[in-house]
């Protein structure tokens, strides 16, 4: 397998990286969660570790370069490759890329809003062509969950990212704060796009919405893809939802977030400040009571929709070590399963090479 190496993202307000020093060199053996290079930004300075095994075959950025979360620094093989399939890799990465930027930098800032039934709904619009596909977050989360996603999956589709009602930039106000409420919000911004028919992700709660979305409308669901789904079983971890929804300190926020990654590593100071700066938005910590009240009652999910599992091609991938939902819930279902070992609940994020790979295939395999 070829791995693409990326400028991390530590902390939401990170937008870019300057590379220090390579700790290794083209040619040497890398291990998961070995220190492959030193990254320095605005405010913190650290290791970026190899999230896979492998060979360091190309090295494409040197010290004291500056670039953007997201961008190319190097490629680590697993197995054998030749150097043409490496630079196929590279030229396709930066195609899609380049092109994401420059869309960007053409449109004005990258993020919209729009208001649509009263209430302001933020969305992130990447790439053209293809039945377009359309990432839905979790609890708490936003369209920056899909950070090393989206790029990648918009260099052979349109991709739309969003802000789902309660959450991230998009408006704080709930009516009911059920599922049908936050799918509604998505069939809004597909007719507001105008787009009939698309492919849905959903990561955990965007799971219960998209299935809630395919249930509802299943003639504009093409597909579903359903990484660490909320609604296909009752289990939930109730200690968690509720400790994330009264956390007001970093103290009591990181025992919380530190349950999403098999890497504790990852939820740095950083991230930890950016999440109270969410969660001490007016109107933020009343939508989160709701949804957790309405949708994970006592800390059981309220609602099953398994039943809506294989009324369309469906993709489901966990994390075999998930500490929220548990990986037992994919068992039996109508879909193309896959469980990645050793990953936790943020799957995409942690893995997001497999992810990217695994949505790819499935994707083109419905055209």
């Amino acid at each position: 397998m070829i791995h693409t190496l990326t400028m991390p993202k530590w902390g939401l307000s990170m937008t870019e990286g300057r590379v220090d020093v390579w700790l290794k060199q083209p040619g040497d053996r890398v291990e998961k969660g070995e220190e492959v290079l030193d990254v320095e930004t605005d405010k913190i300075s650290s290791s970026v570790e190899a999230p896979f095994s492998g060979v360091l075959r190309r090295v494409l950025v040197q010290s004291d370069e500056t670039l953007p979360v997201g961008a190319l620094l190097g490629i680590v093989v697993e197995g054998d490759a030749t150097e043409a399939e490496i630079d196929g890799v590279i030229d396709s990465f930066n195609a899609g890329f380049v092109s994401s930027s420059a869309e960007a930098q053409a449109s004005g800032p990258s993020a919209q809003k729009v208001e649509l039934g009263g209430r302001l709904l933020r969305y992130l619009d990447l790439g053209e062509g293809g039945l377009p596909l359309v990432l839905i977050h979790g609890f708490g989360g936003d369209l920056n969950n899909w950070l090393f996603n989206h790029p990648a999956l918009a260099a052979e589709r349109r991709v739309i990212a969003l802000d789902l009602p309660g959450h991230g930039e998009s408006g704080k106000h709930l009516h009911s704060g059920d599922a049908e409420e936050l799918s509604q919000a998505v069939l809004a911004l597909l007719d507001h796009l105008k787009l009939d028919r698309v492919h849905l992700a959903g990561h955990s709660m965007g799971g219960l919405v998209s299935l809630t979305v395919a249930g509802q409308a299943p003639e504009r669901v093409a597909s579903l893809v359903l990484i660490a789904s909320a609604g296909l079983g009752v289990d939930i971890n109730g200690d968690y939802l509720q400790g994330f929804t009264e956390a007001n300190n970093r103290n009591a926020l990181k025992p919380q977030l530190v349950q999403l990654f098999s890497d504790p590593a990852l939820v740095t100071r950083q991230m930890l400040e950016d999440m109270l700066k969410f969660k001490r938005l007016e109107g933020v910590d009343q939508a989160l009571r709701q949804l957790n009240a309405k949708l994970f009652d006592g800390g059981r999910q309220m609602l099953d929709l398994r039943s809506v599992v294989g009324q369309q091609p469906s993709l489901v991938i966990w994390g075999s070590d998930d500490a929220i939902i548990p990986v037992r819930h994919a068992q039996g279902l109508q879909a193309q399963v896959e469980v990645l070992p050793g990953q936790g609940h943020m799957v995409q994020l942690e893995a997001a090479e497999q992810v990217n790979q695994l949505l790819s295939l499935f994707l083109k395999s419905q055209a």
